[in-house]
């Protein structure tokens, strides 16, 4: 059998009991280490599991997952994912692996930061698309996550914005040359993910554009959610480009239509008095920015 595992958000006891249960029967225990991180490392979580952990990044899961399913229908193996197993639409593509070798597999979910932000006082059921905002380089910097944000907000609805994290990447340099090298790992801030926003507004606003979002859109800035120092903060999109909520992981929501209770929760997070003044009234039950 192989078992996809959420781990949670925070630390080594948000495992489910279920899933403790099947870690510590395992032959074999790999954890996902590239699309999200626990406020743990890999050390933390072999002793309290009592097990020794075998790190699958990037590059192992997408090529190499015949290793990862290896023995997988005489034994059980466990893949731990950070968050919930189906956070990340990689591990799909390793169930569908695991069904096409005749290998059974089963899911023990845990939470993910999909619905642990409604923490921050949003209603779930409010929320539209998410997208992934990721790091702008010298040569590529692109913009449709604005897009999609702009259809969420046409409809009314809230958007989840997911940043980039950027583990076990190489340079231009080095991959060309060929050369296993890799750089230090980087995981985008609220602060910077709203100052790309920003650029964006410019952009659209020099082109004459009909904007979606402007400087004054009340936004919801979270960190380390489900860890005992999570931060959340609202305010405006320009203010939180200011802000500082410091280590990963990050996440930023582009509020929608705002319902009376969403924004009396928001006021709790609200770090400065005017962080909520753009918020206006389209009926006796709605409020926009």
């Amino acid at each position: 059998m192989l078992y996809l595992i959420g781990l949670g958000l925070g630390d080594v006891k948000d495992i489910t009991v279920k899933g403790l249960e099947v870690v510590k029967k395992c032959t074999r225990v790999y954890l996902e280490a590239y699309t999200s991180i626990l406020t743990v490392g890999k050390q933390a979580l072999e002793e309290y599991y009592g097990r020794e952990l075998i790190l699958a990044d990037r590059e192992m899961v997408e090529q190499e997952a015949d290793e990862i399913l290896r023995g997988a229908d005489i034994t059980d193996v466990a893949f731990l994912v950070v968050g919930d197993p189906f956070g990340a639409t990689t591990h799909s593509d390793l169930v569908l692996r695991a069904v096409n070798a005749g290998i059974q597999y089963r899911v023990i979910h845990n939470a993910s930061v999909m619905n642990a932000v409604g923490c921050c006082g949003l209603q779930l059921y409010n929320f539209g698309e998410t997208v992934s905002i990721v790091f702008w380089t010298d040569t590529w910097r692109p913009e449709s996550f604005y897009d999609k944000i702009k259809r969420n907000r046409e409809m009314g609805m809230h958007t989840l914005c997911l940043l980039d994290i950027k583990v076990k990447e190489q340079s231009m340099e080095n991959l060309m040359r060929g050369r296993k090298i890799y750089e230090p790992p980087r995981y985008m801030s609220v602060n910077q993910a709203a100052e790309q926003l920003l650029e964006i507004v410019k952009n659209r606003r020099e082109r004459e554009e009909e904007l979606a979002i402007s400087e004054d859109t009340v936004c919801v800035g979270l960190a380390r959610i489900g860890a005992e120092d999570q931060a959340i903060i609202a305010g405006t999109l320009q203010h939180l480009a200011c802000c500082d909520l410091g280590g990963p992981l990050h996440s930023l929501i582009i509020t929608g239509h705002l319902h009376p209770l969403e924004v009396d929760m928001l006021r709790l997070f609200a770090t400065q008095p005017d962080s909520l003044q753009s918020l206006t009234t389209t009926d006796s039950s709605t409020y926009t920015s």
